[in-house]
């Protein structure tokens, strides 16, 4: 991991949403978890596949090069989404998979899904 999850103090403010991931370009990149892709295509100029996940979760990954999926189409935790593409912007590597996870409109951090998170306590 080169960068972590980094919110904004405010929905609106800049922050990292996500967590950076060094790799190699061309490497395979898995679903985090089981899902139906939502989105496969272009963003930006950068490639992004987007995977919604029982109990309302939504990854995304980027920049890749987006398999053969289409909206709609199941994934299991594993399945091919796709091949890291180089040149994220800010990545120290020869090239980084930026993860994100959310819920609705609340950006999480994606390292909660492998148990490695930061834990924060919210008021109620």
């Amino acid at each position: 991991m080169v960068r972590r999850f980094d919110p904004p103090p405010q929905p609106w403010l800049a922050g990292h949403r996500g967590v950076d991931l060094a790799a190699a370009p061309g490497v395979p990149v898995g679903a985090s978890g089981a899902g139906t892709i939502v989105f496969a295509g272009t963003v930006a100029g950068r490639g992004v596949v987007s995977v919604a996940h029982p109990g309302g979760l939504r990854t995304t990954y980027e920049p890749v090069t987006a398999a053969d999926l289409q909206p709609g189409d199941a994934v299991a935790a594993g399945d091919a989404l796709g091949t890291l593409e180089a040149a994220h912007p800010g990545c120290p590597a020869a090239a980084c998979l930026h993860w994100g996870l959310r819920r609705g409109t609340e950006y999480l951090d994606p390292l909660t899904l492998l148990g490695l998170g930061r834990v924060r306590l919210r008021p109620l």
